[in-house]
């Protein structure tokens, strides 16, 4: 009889490895939980009327003087509930906004400064949770038709050239003044060059120490104090800027901005800062050769794109400008 071979057995269970404990696993193999998902809130926010047209005519005698503005209103406080239930409690309507506006016009407009700065009193005084907000406005410019060589009582051109602008912020008690202007367009025949700068296997443009320089200037600078007689200031601004970009070679659009800055605020304590956005205007000579003529920089294509965009701040060493104050304004400037 043939023995039967002895079954196979099952190998004996082996005890499992050891683990160390947790703390001494490496990070990659310690479990983890999936991130909690943040929540989702309301953040910062502003609301009000946009771009509110008021012309304001003063006929007290045959002589009519007129003021032109074009006003936004912002406020900012506590309007969560508008948001996030639906409560409208605290919600000032935008039409209310504008009719202020309108009304306030009938004493008045004076500085646009002034007048936004009376809005802004005027709505954190009257609604207890409009805690500030931001107010701007562009002020257009009218001058009188000359009919015999006289001016005209109550006949006006408008005026083509620069938008004087205004911004006012309110922060709780805090006041941030800030003017301006936009589209002062200027331009020198002579007196401006660009040199010296790195070329690779792109570049083309040559240099030149006889260029035209042209620009359409915008600038906003903040008021360091609100004692001021903005009217004055703003004239006195804009004829340091001209005087500065007229009076001085131009070895780059760059160094130009930043004389007429300086000029600003050496003149003017009041001013804190001052910051400009200014495209540089290209105009090329014309080659006139294939004509048989020469052009000794006298015939020029006015390029009006591309351009080349400048953007600086010119500021007083140590002095921080508020974030607050320039929070809202589009662009650089």
């Amino acid at each position: 009889m043939t023995e039967e071979p002895p079954a196979e057995q099952p190998p004996a269970e082996q005890p499992p490895a050891e683990q160390p404990p947790a703390e001494q696993l490496p990070a990659s193999q310690l479990p983890t939980e999936p991130p909690a998902t943040p929540a989702i809130v309301l953040g910062r926010n502003q609301y009000g009327k946009a771009e509110v047209r008021v012309v304001k005519v003063t006929r007290d005698t045959a002589r009519h003087e007129i003021e032109d503005l074009n006003v936004t209103s912002q406020l900012r406080g506590d309007f969560a509930a508008a948001h996030l239930a639906g409560d409208n409690a605290h919600v000032v309507p935008t039409d209310t906004q504008k009719n202020t506006i309108f009304a306030f016009a009938r004493d008045g407009i004076g500085s646009p400064e002034a007048f936004l700065l009376r809005l802004a009193d005027h709505f954190t005084g009257s609604f207890a949770w409009v805690t500030g907000g931001r107010w701007e406005a562009e002020a257009f410019a009218w001058q009188r038709i000359r009919v015999g060589g006289a001016e005209h009582d109550h006949a006006f051109v408008r005026s083509r050239q620069e938008v004087r602008t205004a911004v006012v912020v309110a922060e709780g008690a805090e006041r941030h003044v800030i003017a301006g202007l936009n589209g002062l367009t200027v331009l020198k025949t002579t007196a401006s060059g660009f040199e010296g700068y790195p070329k690779d296997r792109y570049t083309t443009l040559p240099e030149t120490s006889d260029r035209i320089l042209a620009t359409d200037v915008a600038a906003r600078w903040r008021y360091g104090t609100a004692d001021v007689d903005y009217d004055a200031l703003y004239a006195s601004v804009r004829s340091l800027l001209l005087e500065a970009f007229a009076s001085k070679y131009s070895a780059a659009l760059q160094a130009t901005l930043f004389d007429m800055g300086r000029a600003v605020l050496e003149a003017h304590p009041e001013i804190a800062e001052i910051r400009f956005s200014m495209p540089n205007n290209h105009h090329f000579v014309v080659d006139l050769g294939p004509f048989g003529l020469d052009n000794p920089n006298e015939v020029f294509f006015a390029a009006d794109r591309p351009y080349g965009l400048i953007e600086a701040s010119v500021e007083r060493d140590g002095v921080v400008a508020p974030a607050v104050a320039w929070e809202g304004i589009a662009g650089f400037c």
